[in-house]
Order: C-alpha cells, then sequence, then structure tokens
C-alpha cells in the first residue's frame, strides 16, 4: 500500500474508535503540556536574567557582605561577617589599586514616597555615588543622574522609575517638580524608561539619590552597603583586579591566611552560572516529572494499541488475504500510534503555550515560546508514539492469516 493510503486507513480506524483514542492521547497531551509551560517559563527567566538583572558589564564586579549563597550554612556564615562601611569603600576608592580603574557604592531602603496628595508605598531608595549610573548601563527617558560635585554637596537630588513617575505625576513632566522622602524635599532631574515587572516586583518602583544625602538621613549603623569595582583591563583584567580587591579586603578586615574572605565577590560570570545552576536543577526536576507522565502516555498507547489488534483480528486476516503484506499491516499500527501521538503533541503544545501564556500576563514571569521548544515536544511524543506502537504493530503483522480469518 502507498503511504497516503495507510494514512487513510489509519485514520479512518482512529476515527471508528473516537472514546478510545481521546483516552489514549491524554498521557501524552498531559507530559507534553508540562514540559511546554515549565521549558517556556525557565527559558523566559533565563532570557530575563541575563539581560535585565544582570545588567553590569563584564568587567565590573560587586563587593557584599553575602556573596552568592547557595545553603543554610552559608547564610549563617555570612551574617557573622562584618558590615560592609562606607569607609571601606572610601578606603578602597583612594587606594588607587592599580588594575581598578573605578569604584562606586550604593545602599538600598524601602520608604514611602509622597507628592501632593499622592503616595508611593515600598519604593526603593538607592543612595548611590554618581558613576553607579555609568557602571550598571543606565538609560534615561527624560533627564539625567546626578553628577560628583552634586553628590559631593548632598544635594537633594532625585532620578526616578517609571511607576514613581506615572503614580505621582499622572500626565505631567516630573523634571523640575519635588517628591518627599521620609518627610525631606528631593528635586527630580531624570526620569528611567518603564523596565517592566517580573515575578511579582516591579522593577519601576525606585528613586535613586546621591549617596550622602542617603548617608545623612537615611543609613543607620546596621546597613550594609554594596561597592562595585571596575577592572582597568577589561575583561582580560579583571583576575587581577578581583585579586587586588580581595587582598586589600583582607587587609582591612586583619583576616588570616587560612580563613575564607570575610565578604563576597560578585561577578558577571559567578551570577550566570549560579542562575545556570538553579535553571538547570529545575529543568531536570521538570524532565522526571513530564517523563513519568509521558511514559503513562506510552504504555496506555501500546495497550489501548494492543486491545485493537485482538478487535481487528478478523480484520487483519482479510486484508493479508486480499494481498496485504507484513509490512503494510506493521506500518498501518505504527501510523495510528505515532498520528495519536503526534496530536497528542500538539494538543499539549497549545495547552501548554496557553498556559504559558497565563502565567506571563497573571503573575509577570516573563515566561517565552521558542520554536525549539513546539519542535522538540512534537518530535518526542511522535517517537514516544512509535516506541509504543511497535510491539502491537508486529504482533498484528505476525498474525498467521488463517488464525486471523477464524477469529471471532
Amino acid at each position: 500500500m502507498k503511504l497516503y493510503e495507510l494514512v487513510l486507513s489509519a485514520l479512518r480506524a482512529l476515527k471508528a474508535h473516537k472514546l478510545r483514542s481521546f483516552l489514549t492521547l491524554l498521557g501524552v497531551v498531559i507530559g507534553v503540556t508540562t514540559i511546554v509551560g515549565v521549558v517556556g517559563v525557565i527559558s523566559g527567566l533565563d532570557a530575563f536574567v541575563k539581560e535585565k538583572v544582570i545588567t553590569f558589564a563584564p568587567e565590573v564586579f560587586i563587593i557584599d557582605r553575602f556573596g552568592i549563597i547557595q545553603s543554610q550554612k552559608d547564610f549563617i556564615q555570612a551574617l557573622k561577617r562584618p558590615l560592609i562601611t562606607y569607609e571601606d569603600f572610601e578606603r578602597l576608592n583612594a587606594a588607587g589599586l592599580p588594575h581598578v580603574s573605578q569604584v562606586a557604592t550604593r545602599a538600598v531602603k524601602s520608604m514611602k514616597v509622597t507628592a501632593g496628595a499622592r503616595h508611593l508605598s515600598n519604593t526603593l531608595i538607592v543612595g548611590s555615588t554618581s558613576n553607579f549610573a555609568t557602571l550598571f548601563r543606565f538609560e534615561f527617558e527624560a533627564g539625567r543622574y546626578f553628577t560628583q560635585t552634586e553628590d559631593d554637596m548632598a544635594a537633594n537630588l532625585a532620578v526616578v522609575g517609571a511607576d514613581v513617575k506615572d503614580e505621582l505625576f499622572p500626565g505631567v513632566d516630573p523634571i523640575g517638580r519635588t517628591i518627599l522622602i521620609g518627610g525631606l524635599p528631593f528635586r527630580i532631574v531624570g526620569v528611567f524608561p518603564r523596565q517592566g515587572s517580573s515575578i511579582g516586583f516591579s522593577r519601576d518602583t525606585v528613586v535613586c539619590i546621591p549617596i550622602q544625602v542617603y548617608r545623612k538621613n537615611f543609613l543607620s549603623a546596621k546597613d550594609s552597603l554594596q561597592i562595585s569595582a571596575q577592572a582597568s583591563g577589561g575583561v582580560e583584567g579583571l583576575e587581577e583586579a578581583l585579586d587586588e580587591v580581595r587582598s586589600f579586603m583582607r587587609a582591612r578586615r586583619h583576616t588570616a591566611f587560612r580563613d575564607p574572605d570575610p565578604f563576597g565577590l560578585l561577578t558577571q560570570d559567578s551570577l550566570q552560572e549560579l542562575w545556570k545552576q538553579i535553571s538547570q536543577a529545575a529543568f531536570i526536576l521538570m524532565l522526571l516529572v513530564s517523563s513519568v507522565s509521558l511514559g503513562v502516555g506510552g504504555i496506555v498507547i501500546m495497550n489501548i494499541m494492543l486491545v485493537s489488534v485482538v478487535e481487528r483480528t478478523t480484520e487483519i486476516g482479510i486484508r493479508m488475504a486480499l494481498g496485504a503484506r507484513k509490512r503494510d499491516i506493521r506500518r498501518q499500527f505504527l501510523l495510528e500510534a505515532a498520528i495519536l501521538s503526534l496530536v497528542g503533541g500538539v494538543v499539549g503544545m497549545l495547552l501548554g503555550s496557553f498556559a504559558t501564556w497565563v502565567v506571563r500576563v497573571a503573575a509577570g514571569f516573563p515566561a517565552v515560546i521558542t520554536p525549539g521548544i513546539v519542535i522538540s515536544s512534537i518530535a518526542v511524543s511522535t517517537l514516544i508514539g512509535l516506541a509504543a506502537g511497535f510491539l502491537p504493530a508486529r504482533r498484528a503483522s505476525n498474525l498467521p492469516v488463517i488464525d486471523a480469518l477464524r477469529a471471532e
């Protein structure tokens, strides 16, 4: 038989048993839906973290009290570390390390911001040095960042995020207007472009002010700062810069030779590697869960196809008596199994894409469906169908013609 004749014959057989075909699809649909949904979320988060969260240049690194925490033990140890202070920043900045071109610092606190009768709670107030915008590649919708002179003078200036602008100054240019932070007036000199929300957190509810005015009014003795440094030799000079800063900070804290660093060093590579480990662990967990569903789906297909062989024994015998070859019978059952799993894969892909869209719109997760996810999910489901249909197809093609014709 020709291929299209086999396909038509397989479709007619599946159409004749609609309920059985539908039940056979469920396992594959559930498995593929799970794969597409979870991979879509992980892929979106992966791109989001690389492009939006880890935004600093590869030659920039961060000195932080905690660093990368991978266990409860790490967290407890990090709590014992001394705070990163403004004096640490000043000394490091004044040290003039050969492989460090510039040093910046920042501190963050959540506070309420008001303008007239309007207010915005839980706004991130970031006190930073003026070069922080350069190190972290800030862009501006309007206005500018504050200058070094304005920072030295502890000027009450602010650069606001899109949510702050829209909430406090709807339909009005906020440049030159005043907001109150902790009861203190700050004049707006710049506006950040909209960054969007992710994981329920808005990246636009932020106000940046000079670090000197932040220290004067908002920094407490329990707050730890974060210091950022840039390697003077670019990425090639990063290791030398890290060694120099590590030695400097260890010397400032009188750390013994064998003791670990009492601070954390974060680079773009280390953060991406950490995220890679997290996303890989989530992917492996998803793969295990989905494999169970797909395995169950494959077993269901095989069992239903075996039942189908028994029910259609007479039909098989008649077709073989009329000249159908063993390979024609084998191909038809394989095609039926492949079509079932292919349809299940397509339905699962559509449901997974819909679930991903719901997650993105409702929860703000940067989930995304790529062509690779679509192709691989359909291909995997089809392969599972072919594997599950192999045994029934072989059993059907090996039936003796006489016995098949005598079957009831």
